[in-house]
């Protein structure tokens, strides 16, 4: 059987940058990088075509940059992951690519191997938030509390849906999740679908934004 191939487009104003991250992925078997784009309605343009698994995006470009480029991929194609890559820690700013729908915040001093398995999760359909950027956003992510909650609904997690949360929080995939709890992906899912209802939210980002700034778990 063929491992399908994870199809990257690379997005960034600077072509060493580019190059240098094309050599990264270029020694993955499974991933492979379909093509690059300067600014982001060369991302948006190339998306339109090539449909690719996951979109390594900059943020600060010139003409379209990287929050516009997303919202208009997302809109058009939710299903393809997108990884913001950003030296901006900026609290308003983090939370723009969370508004614009991105899969991944990472910055770009990441280590190469971290940025590979990150690909691979976003490619899974998953959403992994770096530690060092999640720390900056706690004063904003009231975006996510709008509904009012009684304690009793998110603190009724069990302690296996607790466990799965914490795994959700490291970047976790359903698959490993399951590995490190010896439980099917299934069941995975079964937690997850109950843990957004006991916190009232609607997906992974906003259940991990949720579950640190009420200190549920810890990054």
């Amino acid at each position: 059987m063929i491992e399908e191939k994870i199809n990257v487009i690379i997005v960034d104003d600077h072509p060493l940058v580019r190059e240098g991250l094309r050599k990264i992925l270029e020694l993955e078997d499974d991933i492979v990088v379909v093509d690059e784009a300067g600014d982001g309605q060369g991302a948006i343009n190339l998306a339109r075509r090539l449909k690719p698994n996951v979109i390594l995006m900059d943020i600060n470009m010139p003409g379209t940059n990287g929050i516009e480029a997303t919202r208009v991929i997302k809109r058009e194609y939710p299903y393809i992951g997108i990884i913001a890559l950003t030296i901006n820690e900026d609290e308003e700013y983090v939370m723009e690519l969370v508004r614009a729908g991105v899969s991944g915040y990472v910055l770009k001093d990441i280590v190469p191997a971290r940025l590979v398995e990150i690909i691979r999760t976003v490619a899974q359909g998953n959403t992994v938030i770096d530690p060092s950027i999640t720390n900056k956003i706690f004063g904003e992510i009231t975006h996510y509390s709008r509904r009012r909650r009684h304690r009793e609904d998110w603190e009724t997690c069990t302690e296996r849906e607790m466990d799965v949360l914490k795994l959700m929080s490291q970047g976790q995939s359903n698959k490993e999740i399951a590995k490190n709890l010896s439980i099917s992906e299934k069941t995975v899912k079964n937690h997850i679908t109950s843990i957004f209802r006991k916190l009232q939210v609607e997906d992974r980002t906003q259940a991990v934004l949720f579950a640190i700034k009420h200190r549920m778990v810890e990054l």
